[in-house]
Formats: C-alpha cells, structure tokens, sequence
C-alpha cells in the first residue's frame, strides 16, 4: 500500500503507524520533521508551508514507486501538513514498514531526502521579531519561492 496524503491538520504519529502496520513485517521505520525554535540565530515562532497539493501528491507516489523498486518493503506512507506549524509540532511523517528492518530505514532516508529534492511543498520560517523568509526545499523543482 502506498499513502501519500497533504493536510492542514495535525499530524498523529498513531495513525500513520497504523497505516504502515502488516503482520508480515518486522519493522516500521519512520522520519518525523518538527519545527525547532531557531535557525541560524534567528527565533522561530512557527513554519508556513504551501504545496502544489495535486502535483505533490503525484510525486510523492512516485517516491513511492521508486522506493519498490530499490528495496523489499510493504508499505509506505507520506503525510505532509501545510499551513502554520507551531514549534515542536510534525510538519511531515514518512513511515515504511518492511519484513526487515535494514530495508525500511534505508527506504526512510531515501523518501525525505527525494521528497525535500522533488515535492513542490514550500516552507516559511516566521520569527520572533515578525520577519519572515521563504526557505528552498534543496532547490525543489530547482527553484525557492
């Protein structure tokens, strides 16, 4: 099963789990991106993000898809949120569930590090002293906003 879902709600740990829970596999391995407080100095209060929902929907699957062919793996959920992201709060839950546990983590890595490359999904930190800056998503669709 692959899930690829982008919500203005928040995130629940549990849920995604359950999505990525089989009898079969030995091992749930998962990357949850929170919001810190600050960044290079600089106080954040919170994260604003915007997708391309339809279109990052379509390239998550598809990191999903590439994620099947590399390695031995069950299911795979992405669930990204969009809107304000107070600090400590998830801002993205990668879970992958596989017989064992070498494939899932390794599978972990290779979905945030595609998704911050290749989802259209942008982030504005706002901080502390109400300034703001839109950050790049290592250059997703090779520019920032």
């Amino acid at each position: 099963m692959d899930h690829a879902e982008i919500t203005a709600d928040k995130l629940e740990v549990e849920r995604v789990t359950s999505l990525v829970t089989s009898p079969s596999c030995g091992a749930i391995s998962m990357f949850i991106g929170t919001t810190r407080d600050s960044f290079q100095g600089k106080k954040v209060q919170r994260l604003e993000y915007e997708s391309y929902d339809s279109m990052a929907k379509k390239e998550m699957l598809k990191i999903c898809s590439q994620i099947r062919e590399k390695w031995d793996v069950e299911n795979v959920a992405m669930v990204h949120r969009i809107g304000l992201v107070p600090v400590t709060e998830a801002s993205i839950i990668i879970a992958i569930s596989s017989p064992h546990r070498k494939e899932s983590l390794e599978a972990v890595q290779y979905a945030i590090d595609t998704l911050k490359q290749t989802v259209p999904i942008w982030k504005k930190e706002i901080y502390e002293d109400d300034t703001s800056a839109w950050k790049s998503n290592s250059s997703c669709c090779g520019k920032s906003k």
